[in-house]
């Protein structure tokens, strides 16, 4: 809805027959000794002195309205209305010369508009002139008082923002129709016309059309404003244009007079061609009259169009094709021609054919010079660079999947799980195109079949008539039949979660390289329009389609490889609309196959493309558009993937990209391990590569200083770990050790730092000192680990007397004595449901004064049952124990499964123990102490 507020005003009565619009400056002629002029401006000039220094008179609005008077009423020498009112404290004289026209409440119009003086004219007769500019439009409500000025309440009401098709379709109509004025007002302006046919020099056409060009839907209220000041209109009407607060239907309005104004104007001034190389014939209405022939008539002087590219699209012109149109006539048929054969050879599906055709029909009808023929003949060459029809044929043999295990396992060390589905893929695309590839023999058999059975129709020597049609009406049934029995690929919508620089995306590459398809990658991050993925619709200005028919038309393929790459990046509903939305029908294998592009306007199938998506995290990918896909983890990469992508695959890459050869830089194991432990913690390979190109480069520079000098027997192609601590400096990450020794109170934990990918040790330290029972909480605790610690607090006071904590079952262990919980390095802040157990071992072995092992982790939650809940980011847990030296881990029961999936290396070095409660953890954590059975527990079996 558009915005209004109210104002009190003054109100300057506007000469009859005079209407002031928003944005247009008007000239108002009223005489020196008309007194309410003269009070109004005092009192405009008084209220902007008021305002200090920078107080203009432009600043300060007055309502300009229209009289409401019939215009039969006389009119003085210079516009102003002749008249007299009978309630003379009502009214206003304006006086010119001898004549007097006096203006009451009554004669101002309902409406106006809020306007600033711009300037003041003097002409030395007694009279001068307002310059106003109209700024918005006002309503007046109330006349407060009418001496010496008029002033009153009025409400202003802006112009609302449209963003509907209609809006647009009615805002490029009404635009269309301006520029046309123009460009007729301009060529008139050339041209012999008729008396009183109206025109416009060239340089104000110019600027009027490039003026109207730069408009936008935004600009939509101001425009029909400013076009129904051009045309020729009626006071009624400028008064009907005045009252239109709803823009769609003032533009309507403002249509209709425009093409009223261009109708009349072509009724008097008729021109048969306009081009830069033709010269135009003018016919007018007495050469109709008498007869005479165009072909009879002196040609006259060529006239150029219009330097900005915008003709006129007059009725008069000659269709196009149609002999003596010039050269330009000549050769636009060719080229409808050729783009007639594009649609053809692309094989457009039916329902787009009978599109285009109809396209075609309208291009050949229209003007080159006009401004639709280019938008058509854009869409109808988009139309026939999309591949239909064209398809790539997939590398599908005996031999696929070695060739694809083998292309994976050379671009890709490790994960085992995205491998295995990919192959899984490929395997079902195998087995369908040999069931399919017998289907089809068949169906080629039965159609022979069928074809001989009608070509022998009428020879009663081979069979009798009825017997024949028997067996064909048997043979197109078996057709139809083996038709529906064909497998149809519908292919899977993957989505590679996990950190960055895993190889998410070029394990895309490598399916599209097994297969045989093109690639093409779509970056969804940052898009924010749906109409990045739906197109714009053809309405609007520079329309294109989607970025999914974008990358059809660049791979020229119906079946290629599609990337949707960082999905989780795409924008959320606004006021450009939701793209994720928009992304449903592209990846839901029950709609893709009728896509519509907004530009294209007409189904398109997707089924054919493979869609594999890539995500860092699933936080903000909606529900809705998660279901449509398939998700496949990727974790990171362990110490030993590291390693032996590094040796493999990164050092000779950044050997050869550096300018070295193999021989002349060597990475030794040492040196690599020091690389990744404590230059590069991550979970993907990109600041690893960017660490080993460092060393690349230091070595490169004392190569070529050492051969530009002739001292190349000094070099030394072997890096040292010295070497690596003077190029790439101090170390950045120091790894956490298991300590040697402990002491009651400290127990280590294990966690997953989720936003590199990789886990690591986490010590945990609790001391008591007298006090009435606080908790105190250092270490940058997150709200979970803090739960954690106060569950685990009251399981052990709770349970403190079977524990041999307390001698008494009703003593209270936290009566004289005060904790203090800490878990060190404070700058990362930790959270999880992951400490409870340590947490409830660290309470325990503090209380009791038993010392927990060093060599031994856990990780788990607890509930207040004393159940160990499982946790997440086992394999990272269980890598970052292993690389700190711990030797035994302790996980909860319900995690067993995640530890099948753990590197052989990890298995080999860690001794996993699952526990499903916590007596099961406290009597594996200090089996010679003599702990209570579970029979002897009271209540254990109900508690779990």
């Amino acid at each position: 809805m558009p915005r209004s507020h109210s104002a009190t005003l003054p109100i300057i009565p506007l000469p009859q027959g005079m209407v002031l619009l928003p944005g247009i400056v008007n000239r108002v002629t009223v005489s020196s000794a008309r007194p309410d002029t003269a009070a109004l401006l005092s009192a405009v000039y008084s209220r902007a002195g008021s305002r200090g220094a920078k107080g203009r008179v432009e600043s300060i609005p007055i309502a300009c309205v229209p009289q409401s008077r019939a215009s039969t009423s006389p009119v003085g020498p210079n516009g102003q209305l002749l008249m007299e009112n009978e309630n003379q404290d009502n009214t206003q004289s304006v006086m010119n010369g001898n004549d007097v026209a006096r203006v009451g409440k009554t004669d101002l119009f309902s409406c106006g508009v809020a306007a600033n003086i711009t300037g003041v004219e003097g002409r030395g007769t007694g009279e001068f002139s307002l310059l106003v500019k109209g700024a918005a439009r006002v309503k007046v409500e109330k006349v407060y008082q009418t001496q010496p000025y008029f002033e009153g309440k009025v409400t202003y009401h802006q112009d609302e923002v449209l963003s509907d098709d209609s809006a647009q379709e009615l805002f490029s109509t009404m635009r269309l129709l301006s520029r046309e004025l123009v460009a007729i007002l301009r060529v008139a302006a050339l041209l012999p016309r008729p008396t009183g046919s109206p025109s416009l020099s060239p340089i104000l056409g110019r600027r009027l059309d490039w003026f109207i060009q730069q408009k936008s839907l935004a600009d939509a209220g101001f425009l029909a404003d400013f076009m129904a000041n051009v045309c020729e209109t009626e006071f009624p009407e400028k008064l009907k244009v005045l009252t239109l607060f709803d823009v769609k239907e003032r533009m309507r309005f403002v249509v209709e007079l425009l093409d009223r104004q261009v109708t009349s104007i072509k009724r008097n001034v008729k021109i048969s061609s306009i081009t830069t190389s033709t010269i135009p014939i003018i016919i007018d209405t007495e050469d109709k009259e008498n007869g005479q022939d165009r072909t009879q008539r002196k040609p006259r002087a060529p006239v150029r169009t219009p330097g900005n590219g915008f003709a006129v699209p007059f009725s008069a012109q000659r269709s196009r094709g149609q002999s003596g149109g010039g050269d330009d006539d000549d050769n636009e048929p060719n080229e409808i021609e050729e783009l007639h054969k594009k649609l053809e050879v692309a094989k457009l599906p039916p329902e787009a054919a009978k599109v285009a055709e109809k396209e075609i029909k309208r291009l050949k009808k229209m003007n080159p010079a006009q401004a639709d023929y280019a938008v058509t003949r854009t869409y109808l060459e988009t139309l026939a660079e999309i591949p239909w029809s064209i398809m790539t044929e997939d590398r599908l043999g005996p031999h696929t999947l070695a060739s694809a295990r083998k292309q994976l396992d050379d671009d890709h060390y490790g994960l085992e799980k995205v491998k295995k589905r990919l192959l899984e893929y490929l395997a079902v695309l195998r087995l369908k195109q040999s069931i399919n590839e017998g289907i089809d023999a068949k169906l080629k058999q039965a159609e022979e079949e069928v074809s001989n059975l009608q070509s022998n129709k009428n020879d009663s020597e081979v069979a009798p008539s009825a017997q024949v049609d028997e067996q064909t009406h048997a043979g197109i049934a078996k057709i139809e039949v083996l038709k529906g029995k064909r497998m149809i690929d519908k292919s899977p919508i993957l989505l590679l979660i996990g950190p960055p620089g895993v190889g998410k995306t070029s394990i895309a590459r490598s399916l599209a390289q097994a297969l045989g398809r093109k690639f093409h990658r779509i970056s969804l991050g940052g898009v924010r329009d749906e109409a990045e993925i739906r197109g714009h619709r053809r309405t609007y200005v520079a329309a294109m389609p989607g970025l999914i028919v974008q990358g059809l038309r660049k791979v020229g393929v119906a079946n290629p490889v599609f990337l949707l790459d960082e999905i989780d990046k795409l924008g959320h509903a606004n006021f450009q609309g939701d793209p994720s939305a928009a992304m449903l029908e592209v990846l839901d294998p029950e709609q893709n196959h009728t896509f519509t592009d907004h530009y294209i306007n007409t189904p398109l199938d997707l089924s054919k493309v493979l869609f594999i998506a890539t995500a860092n995290s699933l936080d903000t990918i909606p529900t809705p558009l998660l279901d449509r896909m398939e998700m496949i983890y990727l974790p990171g990469y362990t110490t030993v993937e590291k390693r032996h992508i590094a040796t493999e695959h990164l050092i000779p890459k950044q050997i050869g990209l550096n300018g070295l050869e193999e021989e002349q830089v060597k990475f030794n194991e040492e040196v690599v391990a020091k690389i990744i432990d404590a230059y590069t913690r991550e979970a993907g390979v990109r600041n690893l590569e960017r660490e080993i190109g460092s060393c690349c480069r230091a070595k490169a520079v004392e190569y070529a200083d050492a051969k530009d000098n002739g001292r190349l027997e000094t070099y030394k192609p072997q890096l040292t770990l010295e070497d690596v601590e003077n190029i790439l400096g101090i170390e950045k990450f120091e790894e956490e050790i298991a300590e040697k020794t402990s002491r009651p109170g400290i127990v280590t934990g294990l966690v997953a730092y989720s936003s590199g990918g990789n886990g690591s040790i986490l010590f945990i330290e609790v001391q008591d000192f007298p006090g009435s029972g606080s908790v105190q909480l250092t270490g940058n605790l997150q709200n979970v680990l803090k739960e954690s610690v106060e569950v685990a607090l009251t399981w052990v006071k709770a349970h403190a007397f079977e524990l041999g904590l307390v001698s008494e079952p009703s003593h209270n262990i936290m009566k004289d004595r005060s904790l203090h919980v800490h878990c060190p390095s404070g700058a990362i802040p930790k959270d999880g449901p992951s400490s409870g157990i340590a947490q409830t071992i660290a309470l325990i072995s503090l209380f009791s004064g038993r010392a927990v092992p060093p060599t031994i982790a856990m990780t788990g939650e607890i509930s207040l049952r004393g159940k160990v809940l499982p946790v997440g980011g086992i394999k990272e847990k269980l890598i970052g124990a292993l690389r700190a030296g711990v030797q035994t881990v302790m996980l909860p029961s319900s995690n067993r499964k995640d530890v099948k999936d753990l590197p052989q290396e990890v298995k080999d070095g860690l001794e996993v123990v699952h526990v499903s409660h916590i007596w099961e953890a406290v009597r594996y954590v200090w089996p010679d102490v003599h702990w209570p059975s579970d029979h002897e527990l009271p209540g254990l079996h109900t508690r779990l």
